[in-house]
């Protein structure tokens, strides 16, 4: 399963847990996160969904720390960080 499939499985988790909807109609690279039904506090759960999925954290391997606007941003991290 590629970065991209297993991060969109998890916001679909996230949403479920936190009972959100998706608030668009599919996540493409240009969705604004925030637009997308994820709050504050889902993309927390999001980034820890992840990490104990992949057995990382982009954000705590960052020099400098970045936050992602869109949804093709936050994909673009954790393919970074993924080699």
């Amino acid at each position: 399963m590629t970065c991209r499939a297993i991060i969109i499985d998890k916001i679909n988790e996230v949403l479920e847990q936190t009972n959100n909807t998706l608030l668009v109609e599919s996540l493409t690279d240009e969705v604004i996160l925030f637009e997308s039904g994820l709050d504050s506090l889902g993309f927390a759960i999001l980034v820890a969904l992840l990490e104990e999925e992949l057995d990382f954290d982009p954000f705590q391997l960052m020099d400098e720390p970045v936050y992602p606007n869109t949804f093709g941003e936050f994909v673009a991290i954790y393919e970074k960080y993924s080699d």
